[in-house]
């Protein structure tokens, strides 16, 4: 509004011009107006995640989220047979383990869910004991959980969460992150990509420990990469960086010519 209100004291064909800048790099930055999520987060802070939903855990055991989300806990959705961005994401999960200052078991928890039908949980025992072994910390068993689950059980979950992904084929395009959710089930943050410092993962588990909801400062992160869905992976968007940049130079060149043009009326008064 403020930046509206420059650009009508801006009279003459620059202000055309200048508004047509605003515009188009607001879209170029922000996107579309409503433009539907298809592959990524919608963040859903605040949300109760369904702690009815059954899966399998581990070791073939029919399991509820209401039994263990019994306290602040990472959670993440992969499929296991995924090498290229949920090999990393469960790579980032395991050294950030080993290199935060709490507990696991204790001060918080983890649970893996597969959103692909067709993982099992020998699949999931295997990836399992391949992180508990590449590890140097050694965790208690039940504070990292590997499940699987049926499709419908795994279309609630990822709903929930506002997990948004694309079959392609037997594979799928998906990004990476992990959440936050409090002993309750309560969503407490997203945190993007696949690399975690512990400070931020220790912040997102107190935070949930509190029931608190706290937007991540990587989702403005997020404003500066595109999601590749062939390379699976975020790349750098030179466009959106570019189109920031002009939006700020726009800005600041109104607001400077606004108050030269008032400190001459002033002058002349």
């Amino acid at each position: 509004m403020y930046l509206l209100l420059l650009l009508k004291r801006f009279s003459g064909k620059y202000s055309i011009l200048l508004i047509l800048l605003f515009f188009f790099n607001a879209r170029v930055i922000f996107g579309e107006p409503q433009q539907k999520i298809e592959v990524g987060f919608e963040e859903k802070l605040g949300a109760i995640i369904p702690l009815d939903l059954k899966f399998f855990d581990e070791y073939g055991q029919t399991v509820t989220l209401s039994s263990l989300v019994n306290k602040p806990t990472i959670l993440n959705l992969v499929y296991f047979r995924c090498a290229g961005l949920c090999s990393p994401l469960m790579n980032g999960i395991a050294d950030v383990i080993d290199r935060l200052d709490m507990q696991p078991g204790k001060d918080y928890q983890v649970i893996t869910i597969s959103f692909d039908p067709t993982d099992d949980y020998l699949r999931a025992i295997e990836k399992k004991k391949n992180y508990f072994e590449s590890m140097q910390k050694k965790i208690p068993e039940e504070s990292w959980r590997f499940l699987t689950g049926d499709s419908a059980n795994i279309s609630r979950i990822t709903n929930a969460v506002g997990f948004r992904y694309i079959r392609q084929g037997q594979d799928f395009i998906h990004s990476a992150g992990i959440m936050t959710v409090s002993p309750k089930g309560k969503i407490s943050r997203y945190l993007y990509g696949t690399d975690f410092l512990p400070f931020d993962v220790k912040l997102a588990l107190t935070e949930a420990s509190e029931g608190k909801s706290t937007p991540t400062i990587a989702k403005i992160v997020k404003l500066c990469y595109s999601y590749d869905p062939e390379g699976r992976k975020y790349v750098l968007n030179i466009t959106r960086i570019a189109g920031g940049g002009i939006l700020v130079l726009i800005i600041a060149f109104v607001a400077f010519v606004t108050m030269k043009k008032k400190k001459t009326n002033i002058k002349k008064i």
